[in-house]
């Protein structure tokens, strides 16, 4: 049957713009995990708003599907087209296994534990409620991003509180220190188990360069294994109150909201770069290690981003191989879905992996237990 759409001309040419737009806007999410940024870094842009496109586009094709319209052919091929990285978005597996000689992980960005909420209450409750939760779960090796303590307070000694309620044996740490008030802000690693070794990658080629972004690895024996374990946080966006963009009751302040977009796009493309780098030295310095590796953390990037890919060409995605649903993680007023990761060699197995239901930080804590492999 022909199309209804040339009965209604101006309808059909606004329906098929808005058709192209999106068929080019997911053809391009496709390429963003394998171009890297400092070669055309706007393609990130595109792999970020991938879901975006894919509801429109899907949205569009039960519309031209009810319209009878030839464009339903055009996005059953660009859809087909995307193969495998549709199901980086999703996950399906029950699987479950057993083995003492595994070890249990949580990786969780804490936000400094609510340091600055201006409700106070509500920051003392949240803090309460995140220590109470990985009591609760009593994970072998804890994995934190955004950690914060202060050297001998009464409220904010979550290190020295956690030690001793958790059970941990060793830790390890990578802060930078503000010596007025004795904080400390950074990442942290806590362990049941032995740790034989601990090192850090340096994010930066410039040693001096001041940032808040790191990765510390531990070799952590449990019974006859021994894991390298990485926490990573790496280059976030850093925006800030003073990014959002404010117009007044008349319409004005046009050139200010105008800086404040570019302020943000620089903002983003610098952190794209940032994260690529950080993500290369990551994944090569984990191929020289004489352990199973599982690496992870606040990795900041998509699942259709080049960050993520750099990882996922080396080793498997925990929630993709034992988790279930879309998995977002990212639990802020921004939309993000998916940037908290754990990813583990090809010599182990990973079940069971987990999602902090309840939001106390801007992100939600993701957990699994890993083993491993029998058949390798």
């Amino acid at each position: 049957m022909k199309s209804q759409w040339p009965k209604y001309p101006i309808a059909s040419f606004i329906f098929k713009s808005i058709s192209v737009v999106a068929f080019l806007g997911l053809l391009l999410s496709y390429f963003a995990p394998f171009v890297h940024p400092d070669t055309f870094w706007p393609i990130a842009f595109f792999g970020l708003l991938y879901p975006v496109f894919m509801l429109i586009s899907l949205s569009l094709s039960l519309l031209h599907l009810f319209m009878r319209s030839r464009w339903l052919l055009v996005f059953i091929v660009l859809i087909a087209i995307g193969g495998k990285l549709h199901f980086r978005q999703l996950a399906w597996s029950s699987e479950e296994i057993e083995d003492e000689d595994g070890i249990s992980l949580t990786s969780y960005n804490v936000r400094l534990f609510d340091l600055y909420n201006e409700n106070q209450e509500t920051a003392n409750k949240n803090r309460i409620k995140i220590v109470q939760y990985l009591e609760s779960e009593q994970t072998d090796v804890l994995c934190f991003q955004e950690f914060y303590h202060q050297d001998k307070s009464k409220t904010f000694s979550t290190k020295d509180t956690l030690i001793p309620l958790l059970g941990i044996m060793d830790y390890q740490e990578r802060y930078s220190h503000r010596s007025k008030g004795r904080h400390n802000f950074g990442i942290i690693t806590l362990s049941k188990y032995p740790m034989i070794s601990k090192g850090e990658v340096a994010l930066e080629d410039n040693p001096e360069a001041k940032n808040d972004n790191y990765c510390i690895f531990s070799d952590i024996v449990k019974g006859s294994d021994t894991f390298r374990i990485y926490n990573v946080h790496l280059q976030s966006i850093k925006l800030s109150k003073s990014d959002i963009i404010n117009i007044d009751a008349n319409g004005d302040l046009v050139q200010e909201r105008k800086a404040a977009v570019e302020n943000v796009v620089k903002k983003l493309k610098r952190a794209y770069h940032l994260r690529a780098s950080q993500a290369r030295k990551v994944s090569e310095h984990s191929l020289e290690s004489p352990y199973p590796v599982i690496i992870c953390g606040d990795f900041n990037d998509t699942p259709l981003s080049y960050t993520y890919n750099q990882f996922n060409k080396l080793y498997f995605d925990a929630f993709r191989e034992s988790g279930s649903g879309i998995g977002a993680t990212y639990a802020g007023k921004i939309p993000a879905g998916r940037i908290d990761y754990i990813f583990y060699s090809k010599d182990l197995i990973a079940s069971r992996f987990k999602l902090q239901k309840e939001v106390l930080s801007d992100h939600r804590a993701i957990s699994c237990n890993i083993y491993k492999n029998p058949k390798k």
